[in-house]
C-alpha cells in the first residue's frame, strides 16, 4: 500500500460539528433521564449558562426549549414509531442513543424544520455525544422514520379506536394508558372532551403572572408590557398573561416581589378561600402546605387588605426559604414556620380560614411538567393518599367552629379530590365539616361541574387542572 492510500482515511475524517442548541437540549434531556429532575428546573440555568458564555440567542434559546418540551410531551407517540424502525426491543436501546433519536424525531415530525436538516443535525450531534459507530445507526433509523409524516406513522402504531379507544387515545396523544383512563374517567363524557383535554396537555401553556393585592395592578403589568406584551387574565382580576417570549423577570414588579408568575387556577383556589363567607372574627390564616410560596404569597397580600395574619407553614426546609423569599415585602403581619401539617406546631382552632394544597400526583400539571407523566404510576395514588387525608384532617383541626378550610390539588383524579373528602367528612369524630359551595367564589368562570367542588381543567379554563373543596367547621 502506498503512503498516499495509508493517509486516505485520516484526509476523509470530517470532525463533527457541534451545534450548541442541539447539545443543550440533549444535555436536558439526560438530566431528566438520568436524574430524575423536571425540565422546567433543568433547562432555565443551562440556557442561562449558555447566554453568559455568548452561545445562545433568543432564537436558540425559544429552539431549545422546543425541542426539549416537545419531545417529552411527545415522548410516547415517538417511542411508539422509534420502536417501529430498530431492529430491537426499545428497552435495549441505549437511553442516549434514544434520546439522539427521539430529538431527531421531534424535529422530523413535530417542528417545522425541513427533513434534511432534522437528519443531518440529529446525526452530527451523535456523532459528538455518542461516537461516529453508534452515529450510523442513528442515520438509518431517522432515514427510516422520514419516510411518513406524523399522521402517516399514527396510522400505523396506534390501534383503531374502535377497538381499544384508551390505547388508541394513549399513543396519539402521548399518555399513558393508565392516565388516559384516568382523565376520561374524572372529566367524564364521550371522546371529543377526552381528545382536548390530551391535545391540550400537549400545547405550551401561557406563562401567566399574578399582581399581587396592594402591591401592584393587573394594570400596571400591562401597562409595562405594552399592547403587544400581554393580556388580561381570563379569570383572575389579578392575572395578566403574556405574550409568548415574553420575560417574566425582565418587568420591575417581578423582580422586586410585587407580582410573581402563578397559574390562573392557583390564583382562583386562593381567591375562592378569601371569598368564602365567614361569621365572626376573620384576624388568622394558614397556609399549611406554603412551598414554593405563590399561592402564600397571594393569600397574604389579600390577608393585609383586611387586617389580618397569615402563617404560612412548609415542611421542608429549603422549600420554606422559598416561602420566605415569596411573601418578603408584603405588607401585612405573615410567619413562615417550617412545620409539618400532620403535625401542628399550632393550637387547635387557631385560625379563621385555612388552605391546604397537598402533595398529590401532579396530572393536572402535565402541560407544566410533561416528563411526569411518565413518571407517575397507579400505585402512586395510594403512596399519597394517607398524607393527603392527614392534611386535611389536621386543617379541620387548625380551624375554628366556623372558620373555612379550602383542600387543593393540582389533580383532577378522583382519589386525589373527591374520594379524600368524603372520606374523611364521613370519620367519625369530634370535628365535623360541611360543603360551602365554591362555584360561585369563582365568578365569571364556566363549566365548574355540578358542585359544590369546582374542578379546573386546561382545555376549558386555560389552567391547569386545580381541584378544590371548601369546608366550613360546624363542631
Amino acid at each position: 500500500m502506498s503512503q498516499q492510500s495509508r493517509r486516505r482515511p485520516s484526509q476523509s475524517y470530517r470532525p463533527p460539528k457541534k451545534d450548541p442548541v442541539r447539545i443543550l437540549a440533549f444535555d436536558a434531556l439526560r438530566a431528566v433521564d438520568e436524574r430524575d429532575a423536571y425540565a422546567n428546573l433543568v433547562l432555565p440555568p443551562l440556557l442561562r449558562r449558555a447566554r453568559e458564555q455568548g452561545d445562545f440567542d433568543s432564537r436558540d434559546a425559544a429552539l431549545a426549549t422546543e425541542l426539549v418540551y416537545g419531545t417529552l410531551r411527545r415522548q410516547g407517540t415517538y417511542d411508539a414509531i422509534i420502536a417501529e424502525c430498530v431492529d430491537r426491543p426499545l428497552r435495549e436501546v441505549d437511553p442516549p442513543v434514544l434520546d439522539v433519536l427521539s430529538l431527531g424525531t421531534h424535529q422530523l415530525l413535530g417542528t417545522r424544520i425541513p427533513t434534511h436538516a432534522a437528519v443531518s443535525a440529529s446525526v452530527e450531534l451523535a456523532r459528538v455525544v455518542l461516537g461516529d459507530g453508534r452515529a450510523k445507526f442513528v442515520n438509518a433509523v431517522l432515514r427510516r422514520i422520514s419516510r411518513n409524516d406524523l399522521d402517516g406513522w399514527l396510522e400505523r402504531v396506534a390501534p383503531p379506536y374502535d377497538e381499544d379507544p384508551e390505547d388508541h387515545l394513549a399513543v396519539v396523544h402521548s399518555h399513558p394508558r393508565w392516565v388516559v383512563s384516568a382523565l376520561w374517567d374524572a372529566l367524564g363524557g364521550g371522546r371529543a372532551g377526552i381528545e382536548d383535554l390530551l391535545e391540550a396537555d400537549n400545547e405550551r401553556p401561557e406563562v401567566t403572572l399574578v399582581a399581587r393585592p396592594g402591591r401592584s395592578t393587573a394594570g400596571e403589568l400591562l401597562s409595562l408590557l405594552g399592547a403587544d406584551g400581554g393580556l388580561p387574565g381570563r379569570w383572575s382580576p389579578y392575572a395578566v398573561r403574556l405574550a409568548e417570549g415574553g420575560e417574566p423577570g425582565a418587568l420591575g414588579p417581578v423582580r422586586e416581589g410585587r407580582a410573581g408568575v402563578q397559574d390562573e387556577g392557583s390564583q382562583l383556589v386562593a381567591l375562592a378561600l378569601a371569598a368564602a363567607p365567614l361569621d365572626g372574627p376573620d384576624e388568622r390564616w394558614l397556609d399549611g402546605c406554603a412551598g414554593p410560596g405563590g399561592k402564600a404569597a397571594l393569600l397574604g397580600a389579600l390577608a393585609a387588605e383586611r387586617g389580618a395574619a397569615l402563617v404560612a407553614a412548609e415542611k421542608q426546609p429549603h422549600r420554606a426559604r422559598l416561602v420566605e423569599r415569596a411573601l418578603a415585602g408584603n405588607p401585612g403581619p405573615y410567619q413562615v414556620v417550617t412545620a409539618d401539617g400532620t403535625r401542628p406546631a399550632w393550637r387547635p382552632g387557631a385560625f379563621d380560614r385555612v388552605l391546604v394544597d397537598v402533595p398529590c400526583t401532579g396530572l393536572g400539571a402535565l402541560r407544566r411538567r410533561p416528563e411526569a407523566r411518565w413518571r407517575r404510576r397507579p400505585e402512586d395514588l395510594d403512596g399519597f393518599a394517607p398524607l393527603q387525608r392527614a392534611l386535611l384532617r389536621e386543617a379541620l383541626e387548625s380551624v375554628r367552629v366556623g372558620g373555612v378550610v379550602g383542600y387543593a390539588t393540582c389533580s383532577p383524579h378522583p382519589a386525589e379530590t373527591r374520594a379524600v373528602v368524603d372520606d374523611v367528612l364521613g370519620e367519625r369524630g369530634p370535628v365535623r365539616a360541611e360543603w360551602i359551595d365554591a362555584r360561585p367564589l369563582m365568578p365569571g368562570v364556566p363549566a365548574l361541574g355540578d358542585g359544590p367542588d369546582v374542578q379546573l381543567w386546561p382545555h376549558l379554563h386555560g389552567t391547569d387542572a386545580m381541584y378544590l373543596a371548601l369546608l366550613r367547621r360546624t363542631a
